[in-house]
């Protein structure tokens, strides 16, 4: 099976991360800790912090792929990963969202953004996620009490996925490639390339 590196082109502004979806089965098969005043001591104790805490990247995982009959992995480096975290901040996306790739949502917004540095003391483990150092970490604001009572507190959704434009390292097209919905496409490119040569 095909093992595909996507990659970042930072001159390229219209390639990178768009949006974070909160789903159900997040890609990167880890999940969200939602956090409540049961498990940090808030000031205002009576509050719920309504804070989602987890990773949005990880760096070196296999991500599955299926297009039709065919069926690949994905992965990013950890550069890549780095570039993504920061290009998503500095083109002022940290507020935008989804619900399972499907729904715009708004009320949740980026206000956490760390690469795990080491693996020891890194604030993951302070919340007991065993992620590799390189792994892009969030933390997620939801003022949305939709999103919040019918979807996090039900367990409805469990973790983050990204939703963004990315090129593959066999070919780098000049037209931005969105990972999940145009993965067909790339296939078909990527076969093009290795028929040709």
């Amino acid at each position: 099976m095909n093992i595909i590196e996507l990659v970042l082109d930072e001159e390229n502004n219209e390639i990178g991360i768009e949006a974070i979806s909160v789903v159900e089965n997040p890609a990167i098969e880890e999940d969200f800790i939602a956090l409540s005043n049961d498990i940090i001591e808030l000031k205002e104790a009576d509050k719920e912090k309504k804070l989602l805490v987890g990773a949005l990247l990880i760096p070196n995982k296999p991500i599955y792929r299926r297009s039709g009959d065919d069926e690949y992995y994905v992965f990013f480096s950890k550069d890549t990963v780095l570039k993504a975290s920061q290009m998503y901040l500095m083109n002022g996306n940290q507020s935008k969202a989804t619900l399972e790739h499907a729904h715009d949502i708004n009320g949740l917004t980026l206000v956490e953004s760390w690469i795990v540095e080491d693996d020891v003391h890194d604030k993951s483990r302070k919340y007991g996620m065993n992620v590799p150092v390189g792994t892009w970490m969030g933390a997620v604001k939801v003022n949305n009490d939709e999103v919040w009572n019918n979807f996090v507190k039900t367990g409805k959704v469990k973790g983050f996925s990204i939703e963004g434009y990315f090129a593959d390292k066999m070919e780098r097209p000049k037209e931005p490639i969105k990972e999940e919905v145009e993965a067909e496409e790339l296939l078909s490119k990527i076969k093009n390339i290795l028929i040709n040569e």
